[in-house]
């Protein structure tokens, strides 16, 4: 038997607790961070604590061709990504006016 989902009480395979989390997103933040030596980090913050961080940033760093990683409830992509990374979380459902880019 599978597991059960602690949040809605469904089998893991029909739990649509990140669905809902995303469709209720209120604000993503999406911003580019300098590190050392001049490189660019382009950070993903604000994402519900419902949302499994993991697969969704193996998925971005997929499309997107880079390295990165989910540190403290961010993702963390290497290089500036800023422009491309908005369209990305709509097609992953997330609303588009949920996500703000700032320069």
């Amino acid at each position: 038997m599978g597991e059960i989902c602690k949040t809605c009480g469904l089998p893991t395979e029909l739990c649509a607790c990140s669905d809902i989390a995303r469709e209720e997103q209120t604000s993503i933040r999406v911003y580019i961070e300098r590190r050392k030596w001049g490189r660019e980090v382009t950070v993903i913050a604000g994402l519900s604590k419902d949302i499994d961080l993991k697969p969704l940033t193996k998925r971005l760093k997929k499309k997107l061709a880079t390295g990165g990683t989910t540190k403290e409830g961010r993702i963390e992509l290497q290089g500036n990504f800023m422009r491309l990374v908005a369209p990305i979380l709509v097609k992953e459902g997330f609303p588009e006016s949920s996500i703000e880019l700032r320069d």
